[in-house]
């Protein structure tokens, strides 16, 4: 597959890593600032041009791969929908609902395939667990949970789009915590009520939350919670936590870490002790998840199928992640 590139910071090398080692090959690359994105382009032996519509209607390209910050999805989309070149956008989905809904529906009239990138459902873990609860290895969800106490430093925060409303859609909720927000709806289900409360500031010089809480009750009728913060240091890997009426398992960062299930006897749960977690370093995560998710989509876009994680799929988390937004605005809890 040729991939286009727009978007030449911090994720984007981790995702020219994974074309790498999976065989695809980036053609061409852009960025708002152009020595950054000619350093690239001169790094991966690609070409660079000067503006994203290049990219998105570029001859030698398959799909193309945004990897910008998320107030910047629709635009390209648009692009690559009249020229027929699927798109892929890193999470999330986008920084508001609305936006996401135009661009599915965007993808849909110009028959190209959609994706967005949340490459923890191709952790091994996430992998043999969703397989375990539609088995009923853990028998009937009761809880299921998600916490994200991570550090981010003031120099990630130094530049003021950082933690904005308007650039990034809020703070550590939808930055950092969306990936687990989407792994808890994938494996556990829809959301049918939930209730939030924030901290605006808490420790970091920006608009929207480092510190905020969810209580969750899911459409099965099991319930949950969601923290999320960059407030807490020296930052503490993410654990997802679900327990059901057979047993207990738990994720740290992307391995499973606790399979406790009474009289269990299906394959061998794949426990591990040694994790690896953006917990303190956004960049200290796997690339093997990102080759997983890069296959699935590349597969999808040769046979004009539905990926993985879909613009649809996207939307699910957000519409999560906006719904405890809105309930801590108005202090009310938010059905769905």
């Amino acid at each position: 597959m040729r991939v286009g590139m727009i978007g030449t910071g911090a994720i984007s090398h981790k995702h020219a890593q994974a074309y790498k080692n999976i065989g695809y090959r980036i053609t061409v690359c852009t960025d708002v600032f152009p020595e950054a994105g000619q350093r690239f382009a001169q790094q991966y032996g690609c070409e660079f041009v000067p503006t994203y519509e290049e990219v998105c209607s570029h001859p030698d390209v398959d799909y193309v791969d945004v990897c910008t910050f998320p107030d910047f999805r629709l635009q390209p989309i648009e692009i690559a929908a009249k020229n027929g070149k699927a798109i892929q956008v890193q999470k999330p989905i986008s920084t508001n609902v609305e936006t996401a809904r135009k661009m599915i529906e965007t993808a849909k009239a110009g028959g190209v395939v959609l994706g967005v990138v949340s490459q923890h459902r191709f952790d091994d873990s996430t992998i043999f667990v969703k397989k375990a609860i539609e088995d009923g290895r853990l028998g009937k969800i009761l809880q299921a949970d998600a916490y994200v106490k991570w550090w981010r430093s003031e120099a990630y925060y130094s530049r003021s789009i950082k933690g904005s409303w308007a650039v990034e859609g809020g703070g550590a909720l939808i930055n950092q915590a969306v990936h687990q927000v989407d792994v808890l709806g994938y494996l556990v289900g829809g959301v049918a009520e939930l209730y939030g409360q924030w901290q605006l500031a808490a420790r970091h010089k920006i608009e929207s939350e480092d510190v905020i809480n969810a209580l969750l009750k899911y459409k099965s009728g099991a319930t949950g919670v969601i923290q999320a913060s960059t407030a807490f240091w020296p930052g503490y890997s993410e654990r997802i936590e679900i327990h059901g009426t057979k047993g207990t398992c738990i994720f740290t960062g992307d391995k499973l870490t606790t399979w406790d299930v009474d009289g269990d006897s299906g394959d061998p749960a794949p426990v591990e002790k040694e994790v690896m977690s953006g917990s303190s370093d956004p960049m200290a995560i796997p690339l093997t998840p990102f080759e997983r998710q890069f296959l699935d989509f590349g597969n999808a876009v040769k046979n004009n199928t539905t990926p993985l994680v879909s613009g649809e799929e996207g939307l699910k988390a957000l519409e999560i992640v906006e719904g405890v937004y809105q309930s801590c605005r108005s202090g009310l809890p938010v059905k769905f």
